[in-house]
Formats: C-alpha cells, structure tokens, sequence
C-alpha cells in the first residue's frame, strides 16, 4: 500500500471547479428544487508512461472522471454530502484500475446557515485497498 508521503507527492489528475444541479440532501426543497454543486477531484495515478510517450492512451482522459461526478450528482438524490462523495471516490476506483487512489472535495454554494459562507462540504480521501471490488 502507498504511504500518505508518497501519495501527497505523486502523480496525479486534477479537476478542479466542476458544476452540476443535483437534487441531493435531507431537506424538501432539496429534493424538489435543487441546488448547484461544486466538485474538485485529484485522482493519483502513475502518469511516466504519458509523460516519456505524449499519447492519450498512456493515462486517462480527464473527461472519464469527469463523467463519472455528473453521473452521480446528476443521478438518484442521497441525503448526504458524504454519501455523495464516497459515491463519486468509490466509483472513480471501481472503473479506473489505474486509479490507486481519489480525493473528492463537494460542496454546496447554496446553503442556509447562521451567517454567509462561500460553501459548505466536505472532502474524503479514499485508496484503492478502500474499495470494494
């Protein structure tokens, strides 16, 4: 297994700033209305062989990963945020073998709470070993 060092300083794919409505959370109008999302994910994974070859077919196409965040957040609501992430992280690992491992950051822009917030979320990190396959 990958220590933390090696996987903070690794190669990896970065998304950053992805948006999508989805109907995701525990409240009625969640459910009904829906509400915008915002996604950032690295997925880490060997990227030398790209490097040395300059071809796409020696790593992974951003829009495969991208695909797989609209396919959940667009898809059937859950209640949390949490449920989401893990979702995306989950399904990330499941259908990319050379994926060893995924950090999702979700966020919800459009929350009320007590005062002003730029977004509320939540971020997981999740390898390989972690994933049921």
């Amino acid at each position: 297994m990958e220590s933390d060092s090696a996987l903070i300083f690794g190669d990896k794919l970065i998304l950053r700033g992805l948006t999508f409505h989805g109907f995701h959370g525990v409240k009625p109008e969640e459910r009904t209305l829906g509400q915008k999302f915002l996604v950032d994910i690295d997925a880490w994974m060997d990227l030398k062989a790209a490097c040395n070859s300059d071809h796409l077919s020696d790593t992974l196409s951003y829009t495969e990963i991208y695909d797989v965040a609209k396919e959940v957040l667009e898809g059937p609501p859950q209640n949390l945020l949490e449920s989401v992430a893990q979702k995306i992280a989950i399904t990330t690992l499941t259908n990319h073998y050379q994926i060893s491992a995924v950090r999702v950051k979700l966020g919800k822009p459009h929350i009320s709470v007590r005062g002003p917030v730029d977004y509320i979320g939540v971020e997981i990190l999740r390898r390989r070993s972690d994933s049921p396959e």
